[in-house]
């Protein structure tokens, strides 16, 4: 007859045997939204989460507590779906939590959709990031009776509140002691079923707005602020209960914490399609203000940043995704003009890179929400290892910014569309406002003009939709460049693949016949970025060489060439500054190369705007 002790030993090998391999770890990067007022929730919390959706839209939901309950609505599709499924704004109560959902792992239906209950139904929370030591603490709690519903790591949260709250009978002690138990990097949200809300943040974004009416906790700016201008970042390790009429904000040990108010900034609230039928298309037509505005840095600072860079002895620069294209962009300038070495690391290919920073050492660290993961581990890594950290970013109250000796804004209003687009150029044009700082023999460029050339291509966009009809059934598409038009190919390959879901690659034209020339034939469409400057006879040799196979070739260019099946013209200006240009007329045949296909530029399958986890 087995022991007490054998019966509990073998419940314990059953339930780490059941939680034996974290494959459906919940890491996601999403929008979590919750309110304390005078107003209802619901509609509240449905609207923020629809403005915030670009941060994630696998799954959506609504929690809101009402006569001592918790009253749960979500589903899977985007914010406008769930709601037309189940009115997520027709829940109850003035005290709510919302969320968007874009997992990376874990399944993406009902049960792992967000706000989650503990299992007796008196916590419901919200989550963005990742709980590390999950696992241990799911065994440790479904010991003690919890059960648990989902298959994310986010479930933990509510039952581990649920049970320290049942201890203590008062929530913001229950909050301490769940901050001291939770491992990893999260910011979340939890409601309990008489009226409580409280908000935490660890190395992901979370801020308080203020209204006249109640307050807000937000991932972002864009989920209270037609409600409100007045906002309140919390720092790392901080914590804030909220009611209807005052919100109090601590360290994770429960002392409080002194707090500011900022007024933010009008354009946040103006962050709508207006009467563009996308974001991403009106983003696009944006970029000849945008521009004009990347960077707002008086002399002094130029001059301030430019010392910092040419007193390293070891200069880097990273990004990821299309930051990252912009920071080889960055790196060429930096070496022709300035003649600064200068090394472009991949930000998620730090770790694994045999990268020796130190405190001679300088990083430009390129994000554009400021809170990119593996921007951020690379950023923490120089600076763990004593070096200066200077980041490009649109958000200066981001991680990134925060974390920087030097930060220098994008300056482009928000960017919902979750292809970046008008944040690329401004990260070019401060780019190339450094690089003539610290050179003073790469000629100024001048901006207006630049700005006047792009408002025209955009004026002039027929011909584009056109050459995207012809796409429509396409499955490859090869983008050539040569020099500093190899990087622009990069971010065209990426904006094709990331809009309109065709295969598209990049390479130098000369490395056309080391290998990718066996791709090429009568099926074939080939975009030749091709200006008049001195990259243009070599690409014009593989222009020839790709249509000799019988490739299509869709030809950029300033000079017409008979050789092109299609010709996208562009203005001439001087060889450097060609990048800013042309890739504005590539961003519309990836756009419109969407339409045809039938693919919403705005959410792209599978991706989302800020990703916050590795």
């Amino acid at each position: 007859m087995s022991s007490k002790n054998d019966w509990e030993e073998d419940i314990v090998r059953k339930i780490l045997a059941a939680f034996k391999a974290p494959k459906t770890l919940d890491q996601h990067m999403c929008s979590i939204l919750g309110y304390a007022g005078s107003s209802q929730a619901a509609p509240l919390l449905v609207e923020g989460l629809r403005r915030m959706e670009y941060r994630g839209y696998d799954s959506a939901g609504v929690a809101t507590s009402f006569m001592d309950r918790i009253l749960v609505k979500k589903g899977v599709g985007r914010v406008f779906e769930v709601n037309n499924a189940v009115n997520l704004d027709s829940l109850p109560g003035d005290v709510g939590i919302g969320h968007t959902r874009w997992a990376t792992h874990g399944k993406v239906n009902e049960a792992n959709a967000h706000p989650h209950l503990s299992s007796s139904n008196g916590i419901a929370i919200v989550h963005n990031g990742i709980i590390d030591n999950y696992l241990e603490l799911k065994r440790e709690l479904s010991l003690s009776g919890y059960t648990f519903r989902s298959e994310t790591d986010s479930e933990v949260i509510a039952n581990l509140l649920q049970r320290n709250y049942d201890t203590t009978r008062d929530f913001k002690k229950s909050m301490i002691t769940t901050l001291s138990q939770l491992k990893g990097k999260y910011a979340f949200i939890a409601i309990s079923k008489d009226g409580g809300l409280a908000a935490a943040r660890f190395q992901e974004p979370l801020m308080i707005g203020v209204g006249k009416h109640g307050y807000f906790a937000s991932s972002d700016i864009l989920g209270f602020v037609r409600n409100t201008d007045e906002v309140v970042y919390l720092d790392n390790g901080q914590f804030a209960m909220l009611s209807s009429k005052a919100i109090s904000i601590s360290d994770f040990e429960g002392n409080p914490t002194p707090h500011q108010i900022t007024k933010i900034s009008k354009e946040f609230a103006d962050a709508d399609k207006s009467d563009y039928v996308h974001y991403t298309l009106k983003e696009i037509y944006e970029q000849p203000i945008t521009i004009l505005r990347a960077g707002g840095m008086t002399t002094r600072e130029l001059d301030w940043l430019a010392a910092s860079i040419v007193r390293s002895k070891n200069v880097y620069i990273t990004g990821s995704g299309t930051s990252f294209n912009a920071a080889l962009i960055g790196k060429y300038l930096f070496s022709k003009y300035a003649r600064i070495k200068i090394e472009s690391l991949i930000s998620s290919e730090t770790q694994f890179s045999p990268v020796y920073f130190d405190s001679n050492s300088i990083l430009i660290a390129l994000s554009q929400s400021g809170e990119s993961a593996d921007v951020l581990e690379t950023a923490n890594i120089a600076k763990d290892s004593g070096a200066e950290v200077i980041s490009i970013t649109n958000v200066m109250t981001s991680s990134l910014a925060h974390m920087s000796s030097i930060s220098v804004s994008l300056n482009c209003g928000p960017e919902i569309g979750v292809a970046a687009t008008k944040s690329f150029t401004s990260q070019l044009a401060i780019l190339y406002k450094l690089t003539n700082k610290l050179c003073g023999v790469l000629d100024a460029p001048d901006f207006n003009q630049i700005s006047n050339n792009i408002s025209k291509l955009l004026l002039n966009y027929s011909y584009i939709q056109q050459i995207a009809s012809e796409l429509k059934n396409v499955s490859d598409i090869y983008v050539l460049g040569n020099g500093i038009h190899q990087y622009v190919a990069m971010e065209a390959s990426l904006k094709l693949k990331e809009l309109s879901y065709i295969h598209a690659e990049s390479f130098p034209g000369g490395e056309l016949k080391h290998g990718p020339l066996a791709l090429i034939d009568s099926n074939a469409y080939v975009v030749v970025i091709n200006p008049g400057d001195s990259t243009y006879a070599s690409m014009s040799t593989a222009t020839h060489e790709v249509k000799a196979r019988g490739a299509k070739v869709i030809g950029i260019s300033n000079i017409p060439n008979e050789i092109y099946d299609y010709w996208m013209p562009l203005p001439t200006v001087d060889e450097a500054f060609y990048p800013l240009i042309e890739i504005v007329p590539l961003q519309l045949l990836a756009y419109y190369s969407a339409i045809e296909r039938n693919a919403n530029p705005d959410y792209p399958r599978n991706l989302a705007k800020s990703v916050t986890v590795k």
